[in-house]
């Protein structure tokens, strides 16, 4: 349900896809997993609608539309690329786009089993996407810096989920990011939203990424993170090997930060366990087998 009480459904989709775009209108239309600030629906074999949701406002959509049209072209991976825009209507009073499809699995629903090309894979992404972000660039409120702007988060989930044999060693992967130098190069162009539900699984390797929505200007070390969060065993290091430009302090920020992630990761598991709004129960096993990772180095 959006704010304004209204249902989103492949009828209304269908409707609003009438109303602003009529040719797709008779493309058939499938609901595919919630997602938390948006609804995605599949149009057809090649498109996708992205229906703004629990987002309050339409900055993260518009960012989309904005930017990945300008990133996607040097990207070695497939990435969602607007198409059509859907503007708020008497029908909805939010944002949509159609978007191209990247086929795959999603990873929470999926697993890796070449965890050396899914390091170089990853390693090649990451390198063209983070190029120093031109000054309009997004920035984030509550992503994209140092690791110790966001001790109250890390502190928050810790005490949620933590498992107590490990609270030791996951706070001393923490204490030391948070001790670690600042990034002092530019601001770089950063995913933001690197784990498992974002990016798409084939052939037992990474083939595609999704939802640039929380996509800013930053510090390149939130999205090494996934290194440890989506990676499989013992792949963090030749990830590094392949992406080759991580210094040592990028490094223990990155790993700081995938414990952070990792016990998101399970507090949104333990909630969908709970029945909880927005829990998603894959999470759990998904972010305590990351931390895992994490605490392995």
């Amino acid at each position: 349900m959006t704010d304004g009480e209204v249902e989103i459904t492949a009828d209304l989709v269908r409707d609003l896809l009438r109303e602003q775009h009529p040719d797709l209108a008779g493309l058939s239309v499938r609901e595919v997993a919630d997602g938390w600030g948006n609804q995605m629906w599949r149009l057809g074999d090649e498109l996708a609608v992205r229906v703004q949701r629990m987002d309050p406002t339409p900055e993260l959509q518009l960012n989309e539309r904005r930017w990945l049209p300008v990133l996607a072209p040097r990207l070695p991976l497939p990435v969602p690329t607007p198409v059509r825009t859907g503007e708020p209507s008497a029908r909805f009073p939010k944002h949509w786009t159609v978007m191209t499809w990247v086929p795959g699995d999603p990873l929470d629903c999926s697993s890796i089993s070449r965890g050396g090309h899914a390091a170089g894979a990853l390693a090649g992404f990451l390198r063209a996407l983070h190029v120093e972000a031109p000054a309009g660039a997004p920035v984030s409120s509550d992503r994209g810096g140092h690791p110790k702007d966001c001790t109250d988060g890390f502190d928050r989930f810790f005490h949620a989920v933590v498992p107590d044999d490990l609270a030791d060693d996951v706070r001393a992967v923490w204490d030391d990011a948070v001790t670690a130098p600042e990034w002092e190069g530019p601001p770089l162009w950063v995913h933001g939203d690197l784990h498992p539900a974002n990016v798409v699984v084939s052939d037992g390797t990474l083939s595609g990424v999704i939802d640039f929505g929380d996509m800013f200007a930053g510090d390149p070390a939130w999205d090494l993170a996934a290194a440890w969060v989506l990676l499989p065993a013992c792949a963090a290091s030749p990830f590094f090997d392949a992406y080759g430009r991580a210094d040592a302090g990028t490094i223990r920020r990155a790993r700081g930060l995938a414990a952070m992630k990792s016990l998101f990761l399970m507090l949104m598991g333990r909630n969908g366990d709970l029945g909880l709004p927005g829990g998603k129960p894959a999470w759990g096993p998904a972010g305590r087998a990351a931390l895992d990772r994490v605490l392995r180095g």
